[in-house]
């Protein structure tokens, strides 16, 4: 799916469900660190998933796995912007850059993303709202406590579901003011970030109320450690039937998007659950 065609998506309130691939351009991201950090090979993996069915490409420089520490913007832009301008021109796939700076989101955007995905809800860099404003760029604002060094210690919640709404349509209120066409913002409830494995759940079990908020839902289950946390698998690439549940599960709950490392089988399950929600075959 092309940028144009990404646009037309948003504004269609019985938008089909799409695939975002994980590209994480780094030495440490917590299931694939290092193994796409140079451009080539960047650009043949994303080449696999557009094939696969990925209609997004998410390209990372920096790991938000629990307790990785910060990296600067200079080394970020360093990591990604290779990366984006190989997939960029591949075609077939919005390409979306993850990232909680506006100096890297903007490198990026002039070297062919067209997506911003921002991990903090644009909390962490005053300057990334607007940005996406001035860019016109959609952006998905995901929530968090603290930052992944220090998430964790901050995962206690009166009502996990209700307090991460409030924190979800307050960002989406801001993207707004700052001149973010409402069409533009994309929500994500960020699952494991600042979260206990049973929060994950909860949020998984109550997302219709996510839902109701009116916006695009990104959802991100992908080996995750509440998956290891309920089938007692420890290592994350080995959690491929647990994501393809909870895909599953997000999709047939509203979700607009997945985030996923193994596009081939959650196409699949997308493709899957649409034809039983729709009762025809694709």
């Amino acid at each position: 799916m092309m940028p144009a065609d990404f646009t037309q998506w948003l504004l269609d309130p019985c938008r089909p469900p799409l695939v975002m691939g994980v590209l994480n351009v780094t030495p440490d991201s917590f299931s694939d660190g290092g193994r796409f950090a140079d451009p080539g090979a960047a650009a043949a993996h994303a080449a696999e998933m557009i094939a696969a069915g990925a209609a997004v490409i998410d390209v990372g420089g920096e790991s938000t796995r629990p307790g990785a520490p910060r990296v600067d913007e200079a080394e970020q832009v360093r990591r990604v912007v290779p990366a984006i301008e190989r997939v960029a021109r591949l075609g077939g796939a919005v390409v979306s850059i993850d990232t909680t700076r506006a100096a890297v989101a903007r490198a990026a955007l002039d070297a062919g993303a067209t997506l911003l995905n921002d991990v903090s809800g644009g909390v962490d860099d005053p300057a990334m709202l607007p940005l996406a404003a001035a860019a016109g760029a959609p952006i998905v604002l995901m929530h968090m406590r603290g930052t992944p060094a220090t998430m964790q210690s901050l995962a206690t919640y009166a009502d996990v579901v209700a307090e991460v709404i409030a924190f979800l349509r307050e960002r989406a209120a801001a993207a707004e003011a700052a001149g973010v066409a409402p069409s533009h913002v994309l929500l994500d409830p960020g699952l494991g970030f600042a979260k206990t494995p049973g929060h994950s759940l909860q949020l998984l079990h109550r997302q219709r109320e996510l839902a109701a908020l009116g916006r695009p839902l990104v959802l991100g289950t992908s080996r995750k450690g509440f998956l290891g946390t309920i089938t007692g698998e420890a290592e994350p690439a080995r959690r491929l039937i647990a994501t393809a549940a909870s895909v599953a599960w997000t999709i047939a709950h509203g979700a607009a998007i997945v985030r996923v490392h193994d596009v081939g089988p959650m196409a699949q399950v997308v493709r899957v659950i649409r034809a039983i929600e729709e009762e025809r075959m694709p």
